[in-house]
């Protein structure tokens, strides 16, 4: 089975070109038909499995389509790290697309993060405090947003990130 099988647009047939994915993985098998049906899904696997893949394939997918320049999907990751591990994902599985992203975390420069989903993005990485500082200082929005991704969701809930997660 290769990723043929899923029908993604050409432009991001090329992003999974460029990164040199050539089949997918178990968790990728798994989970991309019912998130690229629109599904509710939940995925556990170990480090290195392509777990970000499979969540980013379906997020581009769906955003290849409609509107640009406003935040469509939001990814909540426990770290900046994390956060920007996503990113250079999102960066790199969509580079034909034209889909942009974020990555919003603690300990940078509020405003150049501000700067940037100004300029229009679709896709937010962010880390639950920080995104909740822009919110509650009315900086942008989020009722647009079609799909929510909890990456390490249980290790987000254990550093005590569910009350943030809940308020978001």
């Amino acid at each position: 089975m290769g990723f043929t099988s899923f029908s993604f647009r050409p432009q991001i047939e090329a992003g999974i070109q460029a990164c040199g994915y050539t089949a997918p993985t178990p968790i990728q098998q798994q989970t991309m038909p019912p998130a690229l049906a629109g599904s509710d899904v939940m995925g556990l696997a170990q480090t290195g499995t392509g777990k970000t893949a499979a969540f980013v394939l379906p997020i581009l997918q769906r955003l290849s389509e409609g509107p640009r320049g406003r935040v469509r999907a939001l990814i909540l990751a426990p770290t900046r790290e994390l956060a920007e591990q996503i990113l250079e994902a999102v960066t790199e599985l969509g580079r034909s697309t034209g889909i942009r992203g974020v990555a919003v975390y603690g300990g940078v420069s509020k405003e150049m993060q501000l700067q940037k989903i100004r300029r229009g993005v679709e896709i937010m990485v962010a880390c639950p405090g920080r995104l909740l500082d822009h919110l509650q200082a009315g900086a942008f929005r989020l009722d647009k947003v079609e799909v929510l991704v909890l990456d390490e969701g249980g290790q987000m809930f254990d550093m005590g990130f569910l009350p943030d997660i809940r308020r978001i």
